[in-house]
């Protein structure tokens, strides 16, 4: 017997008693024997693949059932054992489990290799979303075939080196944008960071390599500093009799990459970062959680806005736990959560908790309880025309970070970050969204495109009668509809409209939103690049709402159509002293070293410096050749250049106060370059004609959306001459 079948053994033998555990024996010598002879692409004994996915179901202490459908997962795909055979020596449960996961696989294989990601209205990704959304609807019947799907596609990104480059970062995004989402989803923390992690590996490999080395070269003095606080927290919880079992909690490569580039985007340093040194406090009691966190508050300064409260408010799948982030020793912030073991048992095990094996009782009255969210989804899907569409649903929905709001009368709703009013309204009722007309949030008007925070209490007004939707709901610029749910059923109201009604409406947004663009191509060329066969098809589509302007926008950015026939210009892609990256981190701050001045096309390498960021130096300085401690070095480059073309706009407003200013301070604001400017007077009106450097048509339209928006505007046009 292998050393990984023995490892299999042991594991389910901790938890499983010895009467339960005959199924997973005799399903792991099925397996040995099916696939005999078999190899992977890797080179490893093919049977080696179910026994890892078996392993990390194990590890999350799955029922007996779960393991050996694990075991068995390939044998029908490739060893052409029928659902009868294995029904008979198995049973039906675990026929029923390897067939679904055998459906699932021959889905994913035809959509295999078709890019990187899910990408709307492309033909090559109807295949991959439809192979998505039979898995979603897969966890309706049997959420263990997921499972078993999510452990499965953790060996397989463990072994993906075997593979063709473009099938390599095919799966590595789908596993990024899909899977590990779906492990976080389902509760099951370290699937999911895993997932994350390896996919990044993959798609950004200097990205990885680069924060590796950044937290190798901290690591001692954060392990040090870790213990530090650990011993002052048990302490003080002593103090003040609380039994607590305090410990570190780990940071995956993939989130703290996410954190620097946010942090970069608003000038904050690698260093700032507070949830690098981070702990977990573990209680008996949901009272101790809060004695728990008295005592931490009144140890140090909590950070302002770094508080919530998920045990009060848990969250959809009902993970509960206290997070608060306070400045520690010597000042420097760290992040703590406060949960009993019952909670931090479901925080780590998440949905598959359901079937951890207990003395007498397998079950969980409250699993469907957790699953609210996947019942909502199967409401909506309902309201979803397309494979393609559903999918983005998902992805828009459910993926995201939520925010919790509540309803005037308390109830609690979920809705992704940076949902709106209206996305609030459309969740409430189809009818609420049609008849909404205003919002208040607190008891104060807000605008419709206001960005919904946590806690916040939403009320909507409604008019009477039913008046519909705007269509400037489904402008993406506006931001008034965020959900994908929200927007599919403002683009049904409007399918509902007569079909002449929609032809006119979408050719007057056409020539308002598109033909100011001058772009070269004539209304059918337009149509037919956005895959319609007549110039009445493409019309009855962007009046109905079926596709946006932004989608059009899209479609001729991808088709490289340029926004003027003039000679671009090329920049480097940031400001002055910002176009030096380090590798696969972005904007950390940088500085050029003065001992041997580095200037563009130099070889180059950084230097980790305390307190100031990477210093710059010649790959042949002798300062550099010199370091000893190779883990402070990391690799640069310079930044990569743009190109621009300058645009002539036209903008047409009412004289005022302050207009050009506004009109400039948004120009600055989108961070477009402005190249001339000249303003002229015409009675009540003023003339503004503008020179801008944009890098597509993409940016063009996006400055349209905004010049509308400022206060006294009338027309926005191209200037033709």
């Amino acid at each position: 017997m292998t050393t990984l079948a023995e490892n299999l053994l042991a594991k389910t033998n901790e938890y499983l008693p010895e009467d339960r555990t005959g199924i997973v024996l005799r399903a792991l010598k099925y397996a040995e024997e099916a696939h005999d002879g078999q190899k992977r692409l890797s080179g490893e004994p093919f049977v080696a693949h179910p026994l890892e996915t078996a392993l990390y179901l194990a590890d999350l202490r799955l029922d007996p059932t779960t393991l050996a459908a694990a075991l068995l997962h390939d044998v029908m795909e490739d060893c052409g054992v029928s659902f009868r055979e294995l029904e008979d020596r198995f049973g039906n449960e675990v026929a029923r489990l390897v067939d679904g996961v055998t459906k699932l696989t021959q889905n994913e294989m035809k959509s295999e290799g078709r890019g990187q990601g899910l990408r709307v209205s492309s033909d090559d990704d109807t295949a991959q979303a439809a192979s998505v959304r039979k898995m979603l609807m897969t966890m309706a019947e049997d959420i263990r075939v997921v499972l078993i799907k999510l452990a499965d596609r953790l060996h397989n990104m463990r072994t993906l080196k075997a593979l063709p480059k473009e099938r390599r970062l095919a799966v590595a995004h789908e596993t990024l944008e899909i899977y590990a989402p779906l492990a976080h989803r389902l509760g099951i923390w370290e699937m999911k960071w895993r997932l994350e992690d390896l996919a990044f590996q993959h798609i950004n490999p200097p990205g990885y390599q680069a924060v590796s080395k950044l937290l190798s070269a901290k690591r001692t003095e954060r392990e040090a500093y870790i213990e530090q606080v650990i011993s002052v927290l048990r302490g003080e919880l002593g103090n003040a009799g609380v039994k607590a079992e305090v410990t570190g909690r780990p940071k995956n490569i993939y989130s703290i990459y996410n954190k620097i580039q946010r942090y970069a985007a608003r000038n904050r340093s690698f260093g700032e970062i507070y949830d690098l040194f981070a702990l977990r406090v573990v209680v008996e009691g949901v009272r101790d959680c809060y004695a728990a966190l008295g005592v931490v508050h009144s140890k140090w300064r909590p950070l302002p806005g770094q508080f919530d409260d998920y045990v009060a408010n848990p969250k959809d799948n009902l993970y509960q736990s206290l997070h608060t982030a306070v400045l520690c020793e010597d000042a420097l912030p760290v992040e703590i959560q406060i949960r009993t073991a019952e909670m931090h048992n479901l925080a780590e095990y998440g949905v598959a908790a359901h079937w951890l094996y207990k003395e007498g009782d397998v079950g969980d009255p409250r699993f469907e309880e957790k699953m609210t969210w996947l019942r909502q989804i199967l409401e909506w899907q309902r309201d979803v025309s397309g494979a393609v569409e559903f999918v983005e649903s998902f992805k828009t929905d459910i993926f995201r970070n939520q925010v919790l709001v509540y309803t005037p009368k308390g109830d609690i709703k979920e809705l992704p970050a940076g949902a709106s009013p209206l996305d609030f309204a459309y969740r409430i009722h189809t009818d609420v969204g049609h008849r909404c007309i205003g919002a208040k949030v607190n008891g104060k008007l807000v605008a419709l495109n206001y960005e919904l925070q946590n806690g916040d209490t939403v009320e909507i007004m409604t008019s009477k009668t039913v008046r519909g939707p705007s269509l400037d709901w489904l402008n993406q610029n506006h931001g008034y509809v965020k959900t994908s749910s929200a927007r599919e059923k403002v683009r049904q109201w409007f399918n509902r409209q007569a079909k002449q009604v929609n032809i006119q409406r979408g050719r007057e947004i056409f020539h308002k939103e598109l033909r100011r663009l001058n772009t070269s191509l004539n209304d059918l060329e337009v149509a037919k690049l956005a895959r319609y066969d007549t110039v009445d098809e493409f019309f009855a589509a962007l009046g109905s709402g079926a596709i946006t302007t932004n989608q059009i926008v899209e479609r001729l950015s991808s088709q490289e159509v340029k926004p003027d026939e003039v000679e671009p210009v090329v920049l480097p892609a940031g400001g002055p002293g910002s176009d030096i990256t380090v590798l696969g981190v972005g904007n950390l701050l940088t500085r050029v070293a003065m001992c041997c001045s580095p200037i563009r096309g130099d070889a180059i390498k950084g230097y980790i410096t305390r307190n100031r960021g990477v210093t710059v130096h010649r790959a042949s300085c002798q300062n550099i050749l010199r370091e000893s401690d190779g883990d402070r070095l990391v690799p640069v480059n310079w930044g990569e250049e743009r190109t621009l073309y300058p645009v002539r706009l036209r903008l047409e407003a009412w004289n005022r106060v302050g207009l050009l200013r506004d009109v400039t301070s948004l120009v600055s604001d989108e961070g477009v370059n402005i190249a001339s400017c000249v303003s002229e007077e015409a009675d009540d009106l003023s003339i503004i004609s503008l020179t801008v450097f944009i890098d597509g048509i993409n940016q063009l339209s996006r400055l349209f959306a905004k010049f509308e928006g400022v206060n006294g505007v009338l027309r926005v046009s191209r200037a033709t001459a």
